[in-house]
Order: structure tokens, then C-alpha cells, then sequence
């Protein structure tokens, strides 16, 4: 079994919160497995709901006249034994009937079952759902796995992980050998990636070719919800998906919309955009005016780069030529839309809203994030020359901005020069927010 961080997060949920939980994250990502495999070992007994595969549910909710008939109507699904405080009720598929997320308050209000749902496509079928159970649902975005995950998953000892970490934290190099094995195993998850089917079936196979048919089948399920989902719009959508690969691999990698066609504008296309963003297909990393804290008030929503949700999956669409020369180390051509696209994946992974700058007097930072009440500029290099980067020496040469420390990750090992630090890609997977250890309470005025 993979062992994923969100399994602590939803024991931790299941002991401590009485409110429901909502699992969002775009399809194939592992969030029908872990609620599974949570719910099974936090509870007595756990009942599972399908609303694809049991079409029927849909009837109860449809009109119940009160809590007591949604129960009892409910009970004839299951053959399960039914005991208050020792049951989670897991719906799935809950797209298909969006009233459940509605009801989901009343029957957190009765009090005697425990409940957790998921679905395909929620960020879309949900967003626009009025009666949202604020106070009785939790929510929580699930992610293909990080290359911190990856790493686990491929067996890499406790040890190496705790000298990675201690390097990243203390600014120190990396011993010279972890440094060229976690490099191979970047290399294999630029490739791979994190969609748990296909990690499992590298476990299983070490097979390029069968990890490629997963990958495909994956991109098709994709390209199906496009075309089922979204009848207005499904070809605007589909072009935007078709040409990532190839907008990300351009000089300039921000989203050109006459890329699409000739007098694309951003207003017809706006509603595609959101869709695959909603969808957890893309990451859209919006550019920034400045790099001001906050960055939210300074994004231009109309200027933007679009990655895929896995790097994996990137890789696949470019070529097997590509996947094999990623995997040898034969890096000598554009390589950093897959490295950036890395990048991209692991900081949403982490919870940072995902940002760039780009100004014709200052030049384009490949990420920019707030840390610790601060603005952190990045540079990814793919190359070997990742100490080029006039970009990054001119906004931290601006007094105006104030920026306290830069960070370059490429395929080098760690180096501090004065207020940059280089670091090795691979472990962007210890860049994360603080946890707040003591919370701020705000007293109302009497």
C-alpha cells in the first residue's frame, strides 16, 4: 500500500471532528482509496454509498421529510449493522447528486453517524451550490502524490529523508552520493509522477510502456469529462488542454490565447479556463503586478501560466523519446517546462497559492510565494548554468521590495551567495507554510 500524508490528516479528523468531510482533487488522484482505508480502520462499521453505481440513492434526498426518513431510507442500501457513534457513512460519486452536500447538515445536526464524501469534478458540479453547510462540513483538497511521497513509496530509508531535511533547514550541502540518488529519483518522477495508479504500477511492473498505457488512460478519462461535462464550452476546453504542453515548453511560457486562435480573447475563453482549474485538471499561476505582500491583491487574473496537474502527465504528452531521456539524464534540451511544472505541483501540494512575476524592466521570476509574512522569489533552472538568473538579482537589488532572501532550485547541491540560496530541485518537498503553533484570538470590542 502507498502510504499517503493525507491518511494522518483524516485520523486525525475522524477522532478530533465531529463535522462532516468533503475530499476534493481532480479524478484518479486517491480519494475514494483513502477514505476507504481510513474510514475502515477508524470505525466499527463503514458503509459505502455510490451514486453512479447506485442511482437510486438519488431519491433519498430527493424531498425527505426530515432527518429520521433520510436514515431510514438510507438503512435500505445497506445490509450493514448500523450503530450510533461507531458508523462512517461514506457517499461517493456526490456529484451526481449535489443535494446530499446540502442535506449533509442535518444529518451532522442528528448526531448519530459520522460522515465523509467524495466525488469526481466537485470543484464544478459544486461551486455554484447555494446551501454549502458552513460550520457542519470540513473541506480538504487531495493532490497526486509529492515527491516527498514518491520517495517514500520507492522505499527511501527514514535516514536519507531526515538528512535531507536537516540540509534544507541548516542550509547545508547534501552528502554527494544522496545528492546523485535523489537526483535519478527526480528525474524518474519528472516521468512517472504522482498519479497513484501509475506509481503503482511502476512498483509492479518497472515497465515504461505499461506506465505510458496508465498515463493514457488517464489523459482520456480527462478529455471524456470535457466532452460530458461542459456542453457549451467542451471545445474551448479541449483546445486549452491540447496545447499545454506545447505553451509550457515555449520561450515564454505564459498562456498565449492566439495560440488558440488568431483573435482569441480572454473573456470567451474565461469560463474554459475556470473549468479546467475547478476540474483540478490545471494550475493556473497568475502574475502578480509586484512582488508586494499581499500578492492576491496584486494578481492579474488576465495574465497567467497554466501547468498540468502532474508532471508525469506532461511528460507523457510530449514523447516516449522524452520520458526515456529524462530517465537516462540525457537533459541537454528544454527541459524546464517539466522542472517548473515540478515546481507548480509541489507548491500547490503545499498549500501556496501559486504566483509569478514578469515586468520588461525587471525580467520574469518563475514563482513567487509569501513565507513567514515575507515575499520569497523562486527560480527553477533546469541547465547547468542555474547561477544565470538577472531576473531574480534585479528584484532583490530593489530596495523598494525588500525581499530578505531568493531562492534558485536546480540540479546543483546546496550553496548560499549572501541573501540567495541554491538548492537541489528535489527538495522543494521541505518548502512549506509554518504551522501557526500558537493561535491569535481577536477580542471583540465590548
Amino acid at each position: 500500500m502507498i502510504k499517503r500524508k493525507i491518511y494522518n490528516y483524516l485520523e486525525n479528523f475522524f477522532k478530533k471532528d465531529k463535522k462532516a468531510l468533503l475530499i476534493t482533487g481532480a479524478r484518479q488522484v486517491g480519494k475514494t482509496y483513502a477514505i476507504r482505508e481510513v474510514g475502515k480502520a477508524c470505525f466499527k462499521n463503514f458503509v459505502e454509498f455510490n451514486f453512479i453505481e447506485q442511482p437510486k440513492l438519488k431519491d433519498v434526498f430527493a424531498h425527505p421529510q426530515n432527518v429520521e426518513s433520510m436514515l431510514l431510507r438510507l438503512s435500505a442500501f445497506t445490509e450493514a449493522k448500523l450503530e450510533a457513534g461507531k458508523t462512517l457513512f461514506f457517499f461517493d460519486e456526490v456529484q451526481e447528486c449535489p443535494e446530499v452536500v446540502t442535506a449533509i447538515k442535518f444529518l451532522v445536526d442528528e448526531g448519530s453517524f459520522r460522515y465523509a464524501m467524495s466525488g469526481s469534478l466537485l470543484g464544478v458540479e459544486l461551486k455554484d451550490l447555494r446551501s454549502v453547510p458552513v460550520g457542519y462540513m470540513a473541506e480538504k483538497e487531495m493532490t497526486p502524490l509529492d515527491f516527498e511521497e514518491f520517495a517514500m513509496a520507492l522505499g527511501m530509508s527514514d535516514e536519507v529523508m531526515e538528512h535531507l531535511q536537516n540540509c534544507y533547514a541548516h542550509r547545508q550541502p547534501v552528502d554527494s552520493v544522496v545528492h546523485d540518488k535523489m537526483m535519478e529519483l527526480l528525474r524518474l518522477y519528472l516521468v512517472i509522477g504522482g498519479m497513484p495508479a501509475v506509481v503503482a504500477k511502476y512498483l509492479a511492473t518497472n515497465n515504461l510502456q505499461v506506465i505510458r498505457d496508465e498515463q493514457e488512460s488517464i489523459i482520456k478519462l480527462y478529455q471524456r469529462d470535457i466532452s460530458k461535462y461542459d456542453y457549451g464550452n467542451k471545445l474551448y476546453i479541449k483546445e486549452i488542454f491540447d496545447v499545454i504542453p506545447s505553451e509550457l515548453n515555449a520561450k515564454n511560457k505564459r498562456f498565449i490565447l492566439k495560440s488558440l486562435h488568431e483573435r482569441a480573447n480572454f473573456e470567451r475563453y474565461k469560463n474554459s479556463f475556470l473549468w479546467l482549474a475547478d476540474a483540478g485538471v490545471a494550475l493556473p499561476t497568475y502574475n502578480v503586478e509586484e512582488p508586494r505582500i499581499p500578492l492576491k491583491l496584486n494578481e492579474q487574473r488576465n495574465l497567467f501560466k497554466l501547468f498540468l496537474n502532474d508532471v508525469g502527465l506532461l511528460a507523457f504528452l510530449y514523447s516516449p523519446d522524452f520520458q526515456s531521456s529524462i530517465i537516462i539524464g540525457e537533459m541537454n534540451g528544454n527541459y524546464g517546462a517539466v522542472f517548473e511544472n515540478f515546481a507548480a505541483q509541489e507548491l500547490h501540494a503545499h498549500g501556496y497559492p501559486l504566483h509569478y512575476f514578469n515586468s520588461k524592466k525587471q525580467g520574469e521570476l518563475d514563482f513567487v510565494i509569501e513565507s513567514d509574512n515575507k515575499v520569497v522569489p523562486i527560480e527553477i533552472k533546469s541547465g547547468k548554468n542555474y547561477k544565470r538568473h538577472n531576473a531574480l538579482g534585479n528584484v532583490m537589488g530593489n530596495v523598494a521590495y525588500s525581499v530578505k532572501e531568493g531562492l534558485v532550485f536546480g540540479n546543483g547541491n546546496v550553496e548560499v551567495d549572501g541573501k540567495i540560496v541554491y538548492l537541489p530541485i528535489y527538495l522543494l518537498m521541505y518548502l512549506r507554510p509554518k504551522e501557526i503553533e500558537n493561535p491569535v484570538y481577536v477580542f471583540r470590542p465590548m
